[in-house]
């Protein structure tokens, strides 16, 4: 394992990124995105606690649990400067409009340095699946062709899978990296406010299972 600084929050903390190499395609998991999603970041914590003891994976992994830091630090959606980084990155149907303060996207597409870090990563790795856990209702969104990794987890986890997560999401991630650029994105909306336990129980076992199928 090796650990290094995937970007820095606004205020200049920097976000931990721990990587794992056994040759084959590049993934990355994100925790945190939104820092008053704790479900996420549980899910992310314990994977790496699992990959730490052991790695068998026939891909490169690259997992940020807290990639929203100031956000979790804060229990606020967006980061220490009020920005929703999911709708900051620089897509084509970015808008600069703030329908809630909660939404808020930015002065600029792109213009926060966690989405900065990110978007440096994704131009320089290409990876071949993007896992993003947030918490909502549960669903299992899928932008781009991860359908064998996400047909994996609704059989573990009974969550239904949807391309269209129902709403209107300028400058998100699964249209900036699945859509977009080729990098097939599943954003994982583990149910909110599940108890750790059973996020433990539950999704932490669905994700190692459904990740062999980047093995072949």
């Amino acid at each position: 394992m090796k650990t290094s600084i995937f970007t820095y929050t606004s205020k200049g903390l920097p976000v931990i990124a721990y990587e794992f190499q056994n040759g084959g395609p590049e993934i990355l998991i994100l925790g945190g995105v939104h820092g008053d999603e704790i479900e996420g970041v549980i899910a992310a914590q314990e994977l790496l606690k699992y990959f730490m003891r052991s790695f068998d994976y026939k891909f490169n992994l690259t997992i940020v649990p807290q990639f929203n830091l100031e956000g979790v630090i804060y229990k606020t959606r967006g980061n220490g400067n009020g920005i929703d980084l999911n709708r900051n990155l620089p897509t084509k149907d970015w808008s600069p409009e703030i329908k809630t303060p909660r939404y808020n996207p930015g002065p600029a597409a792109g213009s926060e340095p966690e989405n900065k870090g990110l978007m440096e990563y994704v131009a320089t790795k290409k990876p071949k699946l993007v896992l993003s856990l947030h918490s909502w209702h549960p669903v299992l969104n899928v932008n781009g062709d991860c359908y064998a990794f996400a047909k994996v987890l609704a059989q573990h986890t009974g969550y239904k899978i949807d391309d269209d997560i129902g709403y209107p999401t300028p400058g998100c991630l699964g249209t900036y990296t699945g859509l977009e650029r080729d990098c097939p994105t599943l954003t994982y909306e583990i149910e909110r406010g599940q108890a750790a336990e059973d996020i433990i129980r539950i999704h932490v076992p669905a994700i190692l299972e459904a990740l062999k199928v980047y093995n072949s």
